[in-house]
């Protein structure tokens, strides 16, 4: 921005800290005729022609003859003592490490702000920074990144890159590269069904830029082209917005479990609204370690532990010596013939698809109270980062640590109130369980399952439960338990649109 000698009346001297009337006045600090005295870097002198003294340039002084006198000389040199009002400005040595460069500090009321003036460049915390003009991509530009591959899709002249995103699309890989360089507008509203809102904020999540040309075509063939797109009605049309993740409840990049506790009333809204991004939660990073997995620790682990078990009391119940109720009676107990063993094995896996119902549903979907910090972290390191990082693949398994103290506890439950090897069996089953019930969970939210078939379907449902229906849907690897305690996700009738 050019420095004018004349007047600063309408915009800030970028040379200075001369800023319009209209926002000084704001604070109250000068009247929009009082004089002002430029303090433009050192050696600078006013333009010609312009008032040595009395010009709208910079801020006033006490009178204007210790104005023209200061106005030569190095600001370093002589501080600024003229005040007006309560306002107060002062110079300081320029840095060691930045030469050419000044640091001003000006209390103007109550307001403090710290400015470097280097040049003609001025950076002033009054005054935001304007934002980054959005990228804008030609169709031929986008058809490109179509051809090698990518899955661009946009909403009216919005473009997203949802090429890391299409494998974990619910609806399917194949319905998202179908749709590749499209307006999507209308499939976000249905059928087959209506996006949630947190649909669309995952979306904007991919926002890369804005299209060039008619914003109502198709990119096709490097050009755009008319096409006719569903309308959708004008309260149905969604807000988006970019992210913006500075302005969000928690700093990003500083671990998160201590700030959550913090959020209170907002936690509920706030940890339901998912992001893609991974979670840091301590800051040990030993802790941190032990707070994550990768998947096929869970096989690598806790198969051997189940075959174990397994073979080990099938070969005392093959004995013939375990009887059952021997604890509370002796003359009603029941021998245990060796064919008894699947019976109380596929009970066990039973039995475990029933504590990950029962676990899921009131355990980590318990609602913490707002004033309590510490069951807020407690519900957001059970189960709230999942909800909120959905996608964070070191999080997605339980983590070997925590989760040998819960299969421990289960054992000892099961070996208290039945016979060794029953009890070693259900235990055997239930291993199996979780180890099938944390792969499953997995692949819903990595694989792509095909079409139709019980995956697909289990990775929509889940899907559901994730982004809109957090109150149901609580089975992962079924929804038997669902059906029986009547938490459903209720079918979404299929939108017709006109």
């Amino acid at each position: 921005m050019s420095v004018h000698a004349a007047t600063c009346e309408r915009k800030s001297c970028s040379a200075c800290l001369c800023p319009s009337p209209s926002l000084s006045s704001r604070h109250g600090t000068h009247l929009a005729d009082a004089p002002y005295t430029c303090l433009g870097p050192p050696g600078w002198q006013p333009a010609a022609g312009g008032p040595p003294s009395s010009g709208r340039w910079g801020f006033p002084l006490a009178n204007e003859e210790e104005g023209a006198s200061g106005l030569g000389q190095r600001p370093a040199e002589r501080p600024m003592g003229g005040r007006h009002a309560n306002e107060q400005v002062r110079w300081r040595t320029a840095r060691q490490d930045c030469p050419g460069s000044r640091d001003v500090r000006g209390e103007l009321g109550c307001r403090r702000a710290e400015v470097r003036a280097s040049s003609c460049e001025l950076r002033s915390p009054a005054m935001a920074p304007a934002p980054p003009p959005a990228v804008s991509f030609s169709p031929a530009e986008v058809q490109r990144r179509l051809a090698a591959g990518a899955c661009w899709v946009r909403c009216g002249a919005r473009l997203y890159d949802l090429t890391g995103f299409v494998r974990h699309h619910p609806g399917g890989e194949q319905l998202l590269r179908a749709r590749a360089g499209e307006d999507v507008s209308a499939d976000l509203d249905g059928p087959p069904h209506r996006h949630s809102a947190n649909a669309r904020r995952w979306l904007e999540q991919y926002y890369v830029g804005e299209l060039k040309g008619d914003p109502q075509g198709s990119v096709e063939n490097g050009t755009v082209t008319s096409a006719n797109t569903q309308k959708t009605d004008p309260w149905m049309e969604p807000k988006l917005k970019a992210m913006d993740w500075d302005k969000d409840l928690v700093d990003w990049q500083k671990p998160l479990l201590w700030q959550v506790g913090h959020l209170g009333e907002k936690y509920d809204e706030w940890v339901h609204q998912p992001v893609i991004r991974p979670i840091r939660l301590f800051h040990s990073d030993l802790i941190e370690a032990l707070s994550k997995s990768v998947w096929y620790n869970v096989p690598i682990i806790w198969m051997p532990l189940m075959l174990y078990f397994s073979w080990s009391h099938y070969r005392t119940l093959a004995q013939g010596n375990v009887r059952l109720f021997e604890s509370f009676s002796t003359e009603y107990s029941v021998a245990l013939p060796q064919s008894a063993f699947p019976g109380f094995f596929v009970m066990g896996v039973l039995l475990w698809s029933l504590l990950e119902y029962l676990i899921h549903r009131f355990l980590f979907h318990m609602k913490p109270p707002r004033d309590s910090h510490y069951l807020i972290m407690l519900h957001f390191v059970l189960h709230g980062q999942h909800h909120k990082a959905p996608f964070d693949e070191s999080r997605l398994v339980f983590p070997p640590v925590p989760a040998s103290l819960g299969i421990a506890f289960f054992y000892i439950i099961l070996r208290l109130l039945l016979p060794e090897a029953v009890g070693g069996i259900m235990f055997a089953g239930g291993l199996l369980g979780y180890i099938i019930y944390d792969m499953i969970h997995y692949y819903l939210h990595f694989g792509s399952p095909h079409k139709g078939s019980y995956l697909y379907n289990m990775k929509a449902y889940h899907a559901k439960h994730h982004f809109a229906h957090q109150k149901s849907g609580y089975g992962i690897s079924s929804k038997l338990w669902d059906h029986f305690f009547h938490t459903l996700i209720p079918e979404e009738p299929h939108l017709k649109m006109q």
